[in-house]
């Protein structure tokens, strides 16, 4: 039995008797108990015995917090993948298994092609989470990868092996990066276990970034959050893992650009769009205190609107989000992610007419209409 169940044990024994006490006072201080005192006395007791087995159930059942060891969704577990940064590190490849040892060849491949000389961690950290939600999808080319039992969706051996990834091959394999970088991470996992995503450690501040939520997107919006950015989508057991307070590193506050004031907006979100830029960070020269708030908040409020209710054709998603900078002063940020543009494949005559008289033979006579406007009228 531990500690804290003989403490309960105890604890019901001291209560039993209290109670018991209690009852021989209010019989006048004899040695008598009622029969209905018995019954209830006996009802109680069984009452409080079967929330001490349920207490002590609940205790049982709740998973010790970890880092790795943990399983998502049933199905995905997040391993370490230290021994393979230490290897790389140090040199010493002795302790690799074969599938650490391709692992690390193909880690080193990446990095070989998105790391510079003279890169800061935040632009390594940049160039690796660009890369991870730019390559790693369910689709390459034209055929849908499904990698096999072995090779799996969930390491960065298969991640890396096939670009395709679930949430916990995107946190482990961008962990794998950063450790290899010599940047500190931890791979961070929701309170009901469904979801992963990383912690990354920045001149001595921490940051959430979602890969998986990033992925295939072009948005920011989950890269460098700070807590109070992150809770917004994301819950995770804060006393386990590391408050992330930074901002210095945030989109907001790398990409920023400063306007007159909050009636500049509307002119300068325009021509953001209009470039297609996925995140814009907005300062103001004339500072927003507590007495602007309201119309700044109303501002982007009827500016979203005007936004949602014009040609949105080309937006799949537009939010916002106000983030403080570290004097205090107001960012607001936009994120905005766009429709894919419509199929046009680049096809030679002779491999055009090839398709036209393989489907014509089938369904009659069919003529290609490769114009951007018909595609569209097409699906919708």
């Amino acid at each position: 039995m531990t500690e804290n169940k003989k403490k309960r044990s105890r604890a019901l024994i001291a209560l039993i008797i209290l109670l018991a006490l209690s009852i021989l006072v209010s019989a006048g201080s004899t040695a008598y108990l009622s029969y209905t005192s018995m019954r209830s006395f006996e009802k109680l007791g069984a009452q409080l015995q079967q929330k001490e087995t349920e207490a002590e159930s609940e205790t049982e059942e709740e998973p010790e917090e970890s880092e790795d060891d943990v399983v998502i969704a049933d199905e995905y577990t997040i391993h370490s993948t230290r021994q393979i940064s230490d290897a790389y590190l140090s040199g010493d490849l002795s302790a690799l298994s074969d599938r650490d040892k391709e692992t690390l060849d193909m880690a080193k491949k990446v990095l070989a092609s998105e790391i510079k000389d003279g890169m800061s961690d935040y632009e390594k950290e940049l160039a690796i989470y660009q890369w991870l939600t730019t390559k790693l999808t369910a689709n390459t080319g034209l055929l849908t990868v499904i990698p096999t039992t072995e090779e799996g969706v969930d390491t960065p051996y298969g991640v890396l092996k096939n670009h395709s990834a679930v949430c916990v091959g995107y946190a482990t394999t961008f962990r794998l990066f950063m450790q290899m970088l010599g940047i500190e991470c931890m791979v961070v996992h929701n309170l009901d276990r469904y979801h992963s995503w990383d912690l990354v450690k920045l001149d001595g501040d921490w940051y959430h970034v979602d890969c998986y939520s990033g992925s295939d997107t072009g948005s920011m919006a989950c890269f460098n959050m700070n807590d109070a950015a992150a809770f917004t989508g994301h819950d995770w057991n804060t006393s386990f893992f590391p408050a992330a307070n930074g901002t210095r590193y945030s989109p907001a506050m790398m990409n920023r650009k400063t306007v007159k004031d909050i009636y500049a907006l509307p002119s300068f979100v325009k021509e953001a769009l209009d470039q297609r830029e996925t995140c814009v960070s907005i300062e103001f020269k004339k500072e927003i205190d507590r007495s602007t708030e309201p119309a700044a908040a109303a501002m982007v409020d009827r500016l979203t609107q005007a936004i949602w209710n014009g040609d949105t054709s080309d937006l799949n998603d537009f939010n916002f989000q106000w983030v403080q900078g570290e004097n205090g002063q107001y960012v607001l940020e936009f994120f905005v992610t766009y429709s894919e543009e419509p199929y046009d494949p680049d096809l030679d005559d002779e491999t055009n007419e090839k398709i036209n008289e393989a489907i014509s033979e089938v369904f009659g006579a069919f003529e290609y209409d490769d114009s951007s406007e018909d595609w569209e009228d097409a699906v919708g």
